[in-house]
């Protein structure tokens, strides 16, 4: 891990296109700006481990009766390449 040191108003860039600004310091509370393109996801620590952990629960769950016959269903459905 990279360790560095910023007063108010100063940045740290990232691979040319992310820019991390340290905009307010007070006791132990920092505000932090991030200036990124669109497609950069960016989320709190805490709020992506909960998303990370719902998405291995989802994993983990049965589709619906109905979705599941649905999608057997289709699977019979579909033609083989020597099929005309």
């Amino acid at each position: 891990m990279l360790i560095l040191a910023r007063k108010t108003n100063e940045s740290i860039i990232i691979n040319d296109n992310i820019e991390i600004l340290i905009v307010d310091v007070k006791g132990d509370q920092v505000k932090v700006g991030i200036k990124a393109p669109r497609d950069v996801r960016v989320y709190r620590g805490e709020i992506y481990a909960e998303i990370q952990k719902e998405n291995i629960e989802a994993s983990k769950s049965e589709l619906p009766k109905d979705i599941q016959n649905l999608l057997k269903k289709k699977g019979q459905n579909k033609k083989s390449p020597d099929d005309k």
